[in-house]
Protein backbone atom coordinates (compact mmCIF):
# COMPACT_ATOMS: atom_id res chain seq x y z
CA UNK A 1 0.00 0.00 0.00
CA UNK A 2 1.76 3.53 -1.19
CA UNK A 3 1.51 6.20 0.96
CA UNK A 4 -1.58 8.13 -0.71
CA UNK A 5 -4.31 4.95 -0.50
CA UNK A 6 -2.46 5.12 3.38
CA UNK A 7 -3.56 8.81 3.69
CA UNK A 8 -6.91 8.14 1.65
CA UNK A 9 -8.09 5.31 3.81
CA UNK A 10 -7.41 7.96 7.41
CA UNK A 11 -9.46 10.14 5.74
CA UNK A 12 -12.33 8.26 4.99
CA UNK A 13 -12.19 6.58 8.23
CA UNK A 14 -12.26 10.12 9.57
CA UNK A 15 -15.08 11.11 7.51
CA UNK A 16 -17.32 8.22 8.22
CA UNK A 17 -16.78 8.90 12.33
CA UNK A 18 -18.08 12.46 11.14
CA UNK A 19 -21.63 11.34 10.28
CA UNK A 20 -24.12 10.26 13.00
CA UNK A 21 -25.37 7.47 11.64
CA UNK A 22 -28.97 8.69 12.82
CA UNK A 23 -28.58 11.03 10.15
CA UNK A 24 -28.55 9.16 7.01
CA UNK A 25 -30.81 9.91 4.19
CA UNK A 26 -33.64 7.36 3.58
CA UNK A 27 -33.48 8.51 -0.35
CA UNK A 28 -30.14 9.96 -2.27
CA UNK A 29 -31.20 10.88 -5.77
CA UNK A 30 -28.01 11.25 -8.13
CA UNK A 31 -27.93 13.57 -11.24
CA UNK A 32 -24.95 11.49 -12.77
CA UNK A 33 -23.40 14.40 -14.64
CA UNK A 34 -19.89 14.80 -16.50
CA UNK A 35 -19.12 11.46 -18.64
CA UNK A 36 -19.11 13.37 -21.74
CA UNK A 37 -16.73 15.99 -20.80
CA UNK A 38 -14.92 13.36 -19.03
CA UNK A 39 -14.16 11.83 -21.89
CA UNK A 40 -13.26 15.01 -23.70
CA UNK A 41 -10.58 15.71 -21.01
CA UNK A 42 -9.51 12.15 -21.17
CA UNK A 43 -9.47 12.42 -25.02
CA UNK A 44 -12.22 9.77 -25.64
CA UNK A 45 -15.03 9.01 -27.29
CA UNK A 46 -17.94 10.15 -25.72
CA UNK A 47 -19.49 6.49 -25.51
CA UNK A 48 -16.16 5.98 -23.53
CA UNK A 49 -17.31 8.48 -21.08
CA UNK A 50 -20.73 6.52 -20.61
CA UNK A 51 -19.29 3.84 -20.13
CA UNK A 52 -16.66 4.62 -17.70
CA UNK A 53 -20.00 6.59 -16.02
CA UNK A 54 -21.68 3.20 -16.03
CA UNK A 55 -18.86 1.26 -14.32
CA UNK A 56 -19.00 3.34 -11.31
CA UNK A 57 -22.75 2.53 -10.37
CA UNK A 58 -22.50 -0.34 -8.66
CA UNK A 59 -19.49 0.99 -6.74
CA UNK A 60 -22.03 3.98 -5.73
CA UNK A 61 -24.98 1.81 -4.56
CA UNK A 62 -22.54 -0.13 -2.55
CA UNK A 63 -21.52 2.79 -0.62
CA UNK A 64 -25.27 3.40 -0.34
CA UNK A 65 -25.87 -0.01 1.09
CA UNK A 66 -23.21 0.06 3.52
CA UNK A 67 -24.08 3.74 4.96
CA UNK A 68 -28.22 2.37 5.26
CA UNK A 69 -29.61 4.22 2.23
CA UNK A 70 -33.32 2.32 1.36
CA UNK A 71 -34.06 4.16 -1.59
CA UNK A 72 -31.60 5.16 -4.89
CA UNK A 73 -32.73 7.34 -7.53
CA UNK A 74 -30.27 7.33 -10.70
CA UNK A 75 -30.88 9.51 -13.60
CA UNK A 76 -29.14 8.34 -16.45
CA UNK A 77 -30.98 9.84 -19.29
CA UNK A 78 -33.25 12.68 -19.54
CA UNK A 79 -36.07 13.50 -21.85
CA UNK A 80 -33.89 16.44 -23.29
CA UNK A 81 -31.27 14.00 -23.92
CA UNK A 82 -33.25 12.05 -26.76
CA UNK A 83 -32.74 14.97 -28.80
CA UNK A 84 -29.40 14.07 -29.04
CA UNK A 85 -27.51 13.03 -32.87
CA UNK A 86 -29.02 9.01 -33.60
CA UNK A 87 -25.90 7.58 -33.75
CA UNK A 88 -24.71 8.84 -29.84
CA UNK A 89 -28.40 7.88 -28.81
CA UNK A 90 -28.25 4.24 -30.33
CA UNK A 91 -24.78 3.92 -28.60
CA UNK A 92 -25.79 5.36 -25.15
CA UNK A 93 -29.30 3.45 -25.02
CA UNK A 94 -26.72 0.34 -25.69
CA UNK A 95 -24.94 1.28 -22.58
CA UNK A 96 -28.29 1.92 -20.48
CA UNK A 97 -29.11 -1.47 -21.11
CA UNK A 98 -25.95 -3.23 -20.17
CA UNK A 99 -25.79 -1.02 -17.55
CA UNK A 100 -29.57 -2.54 -16.07
CA UNK A 101 -28.96 -5.79 -17.22
CA UNK A 102 -25.62 -5.61 -15.17
CA UNK A 103 -27.71 -4.54 -11.92
CA UNK A 104 -30.23 -7.12 -12.48
CA UNK A 105 -27.73 -9.76 -12.63
CA UNK A 106 -26.10 -8.59 -9.30
CA UNK A 107 -29.11 -10.03 -7.61
CA UNK A 108 -28.45 -7.32 -5.13
CA UNK A 109 -31.58 -4.23 -5.53
CA UNK A 110 -35.10 -3.65 -6.44
CA UNK A 111 -35.17 -1.74 -9.82
CA UNK A 112 -38.07 0.52 -10.69
CA UNK A 113 -38.00 2.09 -14.59
CA UNK A 114 -38.79 6.11 -13.47
CA UNK A 115 -39.50 7.77 -16.50
CA UNK A 116 -41.65 8.35 -20.22
CA UNK A 117 -40.97 4.41 -20.98
CA UNK A 118 -43.11 5.32 -24.51
CA UNK A 119 -40.69 7.82 -25.60
CA UNK A 120 -37.61 4.93 -25.72
CA UNK A 121 -36.54 2.44 -27.75
CA UNK A 122 -39.00 -0.67 -27.78
CA UNK A 123 -36.13 -2.82 -26.24
CA UNK A 124 -35.32 -0.02 -23.60
CA UNK A 125 -38.43 0.30 -22.64
CA UNK A 126 -39.16 -3.44 -22.61
CA UNK A 127 -35.63 -4.37 -20.12
CA UNK A 128 -36.65 -1.39 -18.02
CA UNK A 129 -40.08 -3.39 -17.47
CA UNK A 130 -38.69 -6.78 -17.15
CA UNK A 131 -35.91 -5.57 -14.71
CA UNK A 132 -38.69 -4.62 -12.41
CA UNK A 133 -40.63 -8.21 -12.71
CA UNK A 134 -37.32 -10.16 -12.22
CA UNK A 135 -36.09 -8.22 -9.52
CA UNK A 136 -39.74 -7.36 -7.27
CA UNK A 137 -38.88 -10.23 -4.51
CA UNK A 138 -34.84 -9.30 -3.80
CA UNK A 139 -34.95 -7.74 -0.40
CA UNK A 140 -32.36 -5.10 -1.03
CA UNK A 141 -32.80 -1.46 -1.11
CA UNK A 142 -35.08 0.29 -4.33
CA UNK A 143 -33.32 1.38 -7.31
CA UNK A 144 -35.03 3.73 -9.54
CA UNK A 145 -33.32 3.76 -13.14
CA UNK A 146 -34.61 7.22 -14.50
CA UNK A 147 -34.19 6.63 -18.17
CA UNK A 148 -36.17 8.99 -20.34
CA UNK A 149 -37.11 11.21 -17.43
CA UNK A 150 -38.00 14.77 -17.06
CA UNK A 151 -39.84 16.59 -14.49
CA UNK A 152 -42.27 18.86 -16.07
CA UNK A 153 -42.83 15.19 -18.19
CA UNK A 154 -43.58 13.33 -14.60
CA UNK A 155 -46.30 16.12 -13.22
CA UNK A 156 -48.08 16.15 -17.09
CA UNK A 157 -48.22 12.62 -16.64
CA UNK A 158 -48.97 12.49 -13.00
CA UNK A 159 -52.32 14.91 -13.94
CA UNK A 160 -53.38 12.64 -17.38
CA UNK A 161 -53.37 9.23 -15.12
CA UNK A 162 -55.68 10.79 -12.67
CA UNK A 163 -57.82 12.55 -14.88
CA UNK A 164 -58.16 9.13 -16.63
CA UNK A 165 -58.44 7.41 -13.38
CA UNK A 166 -61.65 9.42 -12.74
CA UNK A 167 -62.92 9.48 -16.17
CA UNK A 168 -63.50 5.77 -16.36
CA UNK A 169 -65.26 6.60 -13.00
CA UNK A 170 -67.48 9.05 -14.19
CA UNK A 171 -66.13 12.05 -12.50
CA UNK A 172 -66.89 15.46 -14.18
CA UNK A 173 -63.85 17.89 -14.34
CA UNK A 174 -65.92 20.50 -12.14
CA UNK A 175 -66.27 17.46 -9.21
CA UNK A 176 -62.69 16.76 -9.92
CA UNK A 177 -61.44 20.46 -10.04
CA UNK A 178 -63.36 20.65 -6.31
CA UNK A 179 -61.25 17.82 -4.44
CA UNK A 180 -57.86 17.48 -6.45
CA UNK A 181 -54.94 18.14 -3.74
CA UNK A 182 -51.41 17.94 -3.52
CA UNK A 183 -51.19 13.97 -2.58
CA UNK A 184 -53.65 12.90 -5.13
CA UNK A 185 -51.28 14.22 -7.80
CA UNK A 186 -48.41 12.41 -5.72
CA UNK A 187 -50.25 9.54 -5.89
CA UNK A 188 -49.81 9.37 -9.31
CA UNK A 189 -46.26 10.42 -9.84
CA UNK A 190 -43.31 7.62 -10.69
CA UNK A 191 -42.37 7.40 -7.64
CA UNK A 192 -45.79 6.94 -6.30
CA UNK A 193 -45.14 5.20 -2.66
CA UNK A 194 -42.12 6.23 -1.78
CA UNK A 195 -40.43 8.81 0.50
CA UNK A 196 -39.25 11.76 -0.63
CA UNK A 197 -35.44 12.72 -1.53
CA UNK A 198 -33.80 13.58 0.93
CA UNK A 199 -30.71 14.26 -0.47
CA UNK A 200 -29.92 15.32 -4.09
CA UNK A 201 -26.10 14.96 -5.57
CA UNK A 202 -25.29 16.50 -8.56
CA UNK A 203 -21.76 15.89 -9.57
CA UNK A 204 -19.49 17.75 -12.65
CA UNK A 205 -19.56 21.13 -10.48
CA UNK A 206 -22.91 22.43 -11.95
CA UNK A 207 -25.20 23.70 -9.34
CA UNK A 208 -28.82 23.10 -11.00
CA UNK A 209 -31.60 20.26 -10.92
CA UNK A 210 -32.23 20.49 -14.20
CA UNK A 211 -36.31 19.47 -13.79
CA UNK A 212 -34.57 16.13 -11.47
CA UNK A 213 -37.47 15.01 -9.18
CA UNK A 214 -38.80 18.34 -9.83
CA UNK A 215 -42.04 17.88 -7.26
CA UNK A 216 -40.62 15.28 -5.02
CA UNK A 217 -37.26 17.56 -4.42
CA UNK A 218 -39.60 20.22 -2.86
CA UNK A 219 -37.80 19.51 0.84
CA UNK A 220 -34.57 18.02 -0.27
CA UNK A 221 -30.86 19.13 0.92
CA UNK A 222 -28.56 19.44 -2.01
CA UNK A 223 -25.35 18.42 -2.46
CA UNK A 224 -22.78 20.01 -6.03
CA UNK A 225 -19.99 18.13 -6.43
CA UNK A 226 -16.78 19.51 -8.76
CA UNK A 227 -15.59 15.92 -9.65
CA UNK A 228 -17.28 14.23 -13.05
CA UNK A 229 -19.29 11.62 -12.44
CA UNK A 230 -16.74 8.85 -13.85
CA UNK A 231 -14.35 10.79 -11.27
CA UNK A 232 -16.66 10.50 -8.30
CA UNK A 233 -14.91 8.30 -5.40
CA UNK A 234 -16.24 7.29 -1.91
CA UNK A 235 -15.00 10.10 -0.17
CA UNK A 236 -16.83 12.68 -2.41
CA UNK A 237 -20.17 10.46 -1.11
CA UNK A 238 -19.30 10.19 2.13
CA UNK A 239 -18.92 14.23 2.00
CA UNK A 240 -22.27 14.70 0.61
CA UNK A 241 -23.50 12.52 3.70
CA UNK A 242 -21.16 14.78 6.30
CA UNK A 243 -22.84 18.05 4.57
CA UNK A 244 -26.19 16.27 4.57
CA UNK A 245 -26.41 14.94 8.41
CA UNK A 246 -24.57 18.55 9.27
CA UNK A 247 -27.37 20.46 8.24
CA UNK A 248 -31.01 21.56 9.97
CA UNK A 249 -33.67 20.93 7.54
CA UNK A 250 -36.38 23.49 8.13
CA UNK A 251 -39.15 21.85 5.31
CA UNK A 252 -39.41 25.44 3.71
CA UNK A 253 -40.17 27.52 7.38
Amino acid sequence: MGLSDLAYGIYERRLKAQIATERIPRHVGVILDGNRRWALAQGSSSSAGHRAGAAKIVDFLGWCDDAGVEVVTLWLLSTDNLNRPQAELQALMSIIEDTVQGLVEQSRWRLHPVGALDLLPDSTARLLKESQESTAGIKGSLVNVAVGYGGRREVVDAVRSLMQEHAIQGTTLDELAQFIDVEHIAEHLYTKGQPDPDLVIRTSGEQRLSGFLMWQSAHSEFYFCEAYWPDFRHVDFLRALRAYADRHRRYGT
